[in-house]
């Protein structure tokens, strides 16, 4: 047995789901005995048995996968309770295992899987896919790329009709319930787990969910975003959520405020005024970065001169 066939069989019996009893399978996937399959590619110690030795790796590999999606979606689990977000994870990662060589990509599937199989989430489908989005968007924003920020000089000095690009890590949300108010007093209230069981925990959390559940749905428009490597969530009106959205999508700034005001009865005095205040806001933010062509420009300009 060469060294990729031992590889082979390891992540075979390491990735496979463990028993309700939190155990390796006694059985490979393929009905064989686990037993006599660990001992082909396993020795024994005077401890430890072939198959307890590969139950520890087989443990040990689901149970940081199920501690990472804890920790990256606590929002969700507050939700769906405890043991149904546990039982929500592991399959889960049977339908969509990890591909990926960092955990942070672990949760990447996580919205789409749910909307496909929206059992998992009944009777708060709305509520657990709005915080799936927002959780997803906040480990984006925390790590995606960021170009250099436009200042709010640079945005009063540009052309007439100029085209603005959005810092990569901002992330836009159209979102039906407040889970971003949810999400802070969720962790705000959250006691360190050795201080506290998680049944006082889940009790806290259980009565902030229902009060969310118990409001009408609304229209939230919320920014996802990174200052000084720390992510926040800002509420932002319906018009602006357009004209960002419109602004990434490549439309020039008249374009995307026309859109965006389009059917609204306001003088154009009072839409200037408006989105000067929002520009001089988002610039100060860092949302806005120097447009591709720009950015090229210069450094073609740089060479030239070298």
């Amino acid at each position: 047995m060469n060294l990729l066939e031992i590889q082979h069989r390891m992540f075979t019996a390491v990735t496979q789901p463990l028993t309700s009893g939190a155990h390796m399978q006694s059985r490979t996937r393929d009905g064989r005995s686990m037993h006599d399959f660990a001992a082909e590619f396993i020795r024994p110690n005077d401890r430890l048995s072939s198959f307890e030795r590969l139950e520890i790796y087989n443990r040990q590999y689901w149970f940081r996968l199920l501690d990472a999606l804890d920790e990256d979606f606590s929002g969700l689990r507050a939700v769906l309770g405890g043991r149904r977000f546990e039982a929500l994870c592991k399959a889960y990662l049977v339908e969509c295992p990890s591909t990926s060589f960092t955990m942070r990509n672990l949760g990447a599937r996580l919205e789409s899987w749910l909307q496909d199989n929206p059992q998992w989430i009944r009777p708060r489908a709305g509520l657990a896919l709005d915080m799936v989005r927002l959780e997803w968007a906040e480990i984006e924003a925390f790590d995606a790329m960021a170009e250099p920020a436009l200042t709010p000089q640079d945005v009063v000095a540009s052309e007439m009709d100029p085209k603005f690009n959005l810092q990569p890590c901002l992330r836009l949300l159209a979102l039906h319930y407040p889970v971003d108010d949810l999400l802070v007093a969720i962790r705000h209230g959250r006691p360190e787990r050795a201080m506290a069981s998680n049944a006082i925990s889940e009790s806290h959390e259980g009565w902030r969910v229902h009060k969310v559940v118990r409001q009408k749905a609304q229209s939230i428009f919320l920014a996802v975003h990174r200052v000084d490597y720390s992510v926040y969530f800002k509420r932002i009106e319906p018009e602006a959520f357009s004209v960002l959205n419109s602004l990434r999508a490549g439309n020039s700034l008249s374009a995307a405020v026309a859109a965006a005001f389009e059917g609204r009865n306001l003088r154009e005095s009072e839409t200037f005024s408006t989105v000067q205040d929002w520009f001089e806001n988002w610039s100060t933010l860092g949302w806005l970065c120097r447009p591709q062509s720009a950015r090229t420009e210069i450094i073609s300009s740089s060479r030239r001169q070298s």
